[in-house]
């Protein structure tokens, strides 16, 4: 790596109020950035900057902050803990390259930590389980050793010891570093052994192993993914978090990357500044970016100049000049730039990892109809930053859709767009986004011919498609029939031309092959083609039929024995599928299937139900069969295409 410089890129995840903030707060001040210790309580957090942050006291937005322990530079990256910002959690994991998982010694595994350890483990990010909140009255360390041990993996090696665990007096002690193998238990010991096949040869005939191959294959096994360290503190009394830092630069890899080689990278962060305008906050994994290069973003045929390079410290950005191979930095001047985007090429990009799908929508609209342009704006503002927001504009309508997470990101929007565009805004009730599939086979044609000049002839077979296998397109039509050109717009048009069905749901789970067409050697243009299609399609489905499709959760539950029957009382009346219950030290465990639009409010009752001392996880499992009396249906909106004349004039402009 250019200039030597070591890198180390990890993020920082937990369920909500796990103490993760409170974590990065004290690295910051500790490696020397700030010069006092922010609070989140008192909303003078580094990282949690934003308005509604301060005011609600939880993340909303991922935050980057760099600083230098044992000579090596952190890009540490705090992520929101609330399931409703997930997709925050989604793109950072892009630039992590390991990761600090928080739990809570009182509240132990919840859901959300289930949920990001398995996002954590497919994306093969080395992580440490650090346990927080050691002090808090009512933690049980051996209680959440075994839940991760259960929940999450066996795979752990116990780093520390708590002493007076509960309590003001809480202390901890080393049972591993460098020089210190000597004094591990034989479990550890063990642990670090048996995912090591020369170890445990050796260990196998007697062989006295030194602390040196140890700690060397700890390391290897941390950073393959298949030993995970746990370590304990208090960030409320600033306990175990040198050993943390310790651990971080000891035994988590170190960023990888060539800065002569050809520009990789990937924007995981978008932000709006009203002076210099988009910023970009980029992981760099070969090539180097200066002040004043142009760059290529990646399905963006125009090159980008860079304005400024900037790192945060504290909370202001300095002018840094360059970004190096491994590192991450804010980029300025790319104005066509998305949350999401790659620089350069692929190479070295992870897949992103989907920890949740949006389930339902709103309509907003403004308090004022004067806003409602400022609104218009003000949301592809905040798609840009975060596009699993995923806006839906019908201009002709003046309406505004957006799908989403929860109804506490419904809260944080109508904050955000308060105090950050001064825009009153009133959303209608969210609802649960259904799907429509095809309930038979059925043929598709349309002629679209007049008025000239245009001339497309389309046919098509429409096959229903197993559950949750999306569309599956093909073509065997070739070319001498219809142009290439032709047949591209027709595949592009048909996901568009399946965005609503008869019942006003977007259309699913189906098999569509070309089987016919037509063009014209002077009359036909691509856009014929792409009128044609929806028409076609939405013609066949409507005499065809579609059945209703409902968001479907997979369920775990783990409660006291004695709340088992009106549990699963309250679970019959919601639809659920039950599963059969297995019992435990006086605790059972429950897992089964149930409808989003009936569990939306679940988790509350759940709480009643057990008093607060259950746990309820959910995750999504995809669509089934749902009958229409149960769901719900939406009118169409915009131009139906079954409004053959209506929809040809709007296609060719000649109505508004």
């Amino acid at each position: 790596m250019q200039d030597n410089k070591k890198f180390i890129n990890i993020g920082i995840v937990a369920h909500v109020d796990a103490g993760k903030t409170s974590i990065t707060e004290l690295f910051l001040y500790k490696s020397g950035v700030t010069r006092t210790i922010g609070s989140v309580d008192k909303g003078t957090s580094q990282t949690d900057w934003l308005a509604v942050e301060r005011e609600r006291g939880i993340s909303v937005r991922s935050a980057s902050a760099s600083f230098t322990w044992n000579a090596i530079n952190i890009n540490l990256i705090d992520t929101p803990g609330h399931v409703d910002f997930s997709s925050e959690v989604e793109r950072s994991m892009l630039a992590m390259d390991c990761a600090i998982l928080v739990i809570s010694a009182a509240e132990g595994v919840q859901a959300h930590t289930i949920t990001l350890w398995n996002a954590l483990q497919k994306a093969n990010i080395p992580s440490i389980l650090f346990i927080n909140k050691i002090d808090r009255a009512g933690s049980n360390i051996d209680s959440v050793i075994a839940e991760i041990r259960k929940e999450l993996t066996s795979n752990i090696i116990v780093m520390q010891s708590v002493i007076n665990e509960g309590s003001d007096a809480v202390e901890i002690s080393n049972t591993v570093n460098s020089n210190s193998f000597g004094s591990l238990s034989d479990h550890s010991i063990e642990s670090i052994i048996n995912n090591d096949e020369i170890l445990m040869d050796a260990y196998l005939v007697g062989e006295k192993i030194d602390s040196q191959k140890l700690e060397m294959s700890l390391k290897d096994q941390i950073h393959n993914n298949e030993l995970f360290p746990i370590l304990f503190g208090s960030a409320k009394y600033n306990i175990g978090i040198n050993e943390l830092l310790e651990v971080i630069t000891e035994y988590m890899p170190v960023a990888m990357g060539d800065s002569s080689k050809p520009l990789s990278g990937i924007v995981y962060k978008v932000e709006h500044d009203k002076t210099i305008g988009k910023i970009a906050s980029v992981r760099l994994f070969n090539g180097s970016i200066k002040n004043r290069d142009t760059i290529q973003i990646e399905n963006n045929r125009d090159e980008e100049k860079v304005s400024q390079i900037r790192k945060l410290q504290g909370q202001k950005y300095v002018d840094v000049g360059e970004l190096l191979a491994g590192d991450t930095a804010a980029i300025c001047g790319l104005s066509s730039v998305v949350a999401g985007d790659i620089i350069g090429n692929s190479d070295h990009i992870k897949e992103s990892i989907s920890l949740n799908t949006p389930m339902l929508t709103a309509k907003i609209s403004p308090m004022n109809e004067e806003d409602y342009s400022t609104l218009v704006s003000a949301m592809h503002i905040l798609s840009d930053e975060d596009p699993t927001i995923d806006l839906i504009w019908l201009k002709d309508e003046r309406e505004l859709h957006i799908k989403i997470m929860g109804i506490i990101q419904l809260e944080i929007l109508e904050f955000v767009l308060s105090n950050r565009f001064q825009i009153a805004v009133d959303f209608g009730k969210p609802t649960v986004i259904y799907k429509e599939t095809p309930t038979a086979s059925f043929e598709a044609y349309e002629e679209y011919t007049m008025p000239k000049p245009c001339w497309a002839v389309v046919r098509f077979k429409i096959e229903p498609g197993a559950r949750n296998s999306r569309i599956k397109y093909n073509s065997i039509v070739g070319v001498n029939s219809i142009a290439g050109r032709y047949q591209n717009e027709i595949e592009r048009t048909i996901p568009k031309a399946l965005l609503q069905g008869p019942l006003g749901w977007e259309v699913t789970d189906l098999n569509i092959t070309l089987i016919g067409d037509e063009d014209h050697n002077i009359h036909s243009r691509a856009g014929d083609f792409a009128v044609a299609t929806p028409m076609a399609i939405m013609k066949g489905l409507k005499e065809t039929g579609t059945k209703l499709l409902e968001p479907i959760l997979e369920y775990s539950i783990t409660a006291n024995e004695d709340k088992l029957g009106s549990i699963v009382g309250s679970l019959t009346q919601l639809r659920a599928e039950i599963g059969i219950p297995t019992i435990e030290n006086e605790k059972f465990s429950l897992t089964g299937k149930i409808p989003v639009a009936t569990s939306l409010d679940y988790s509350t009752k759940f709480s009643s139900l057990t008093g607060g001392k259950g746990k309820f996880a959910t995750k999504f499992h995809g669509y089934k069969e749902c009958p229409i009396e149960l769901g719900e249906t939406t009118p169409f909106r915009g131009v139906n295409p079954l409004d053959r004349a209506k929809y040809i004039l709007k296609a060719r402009k000649a109505i508004s």
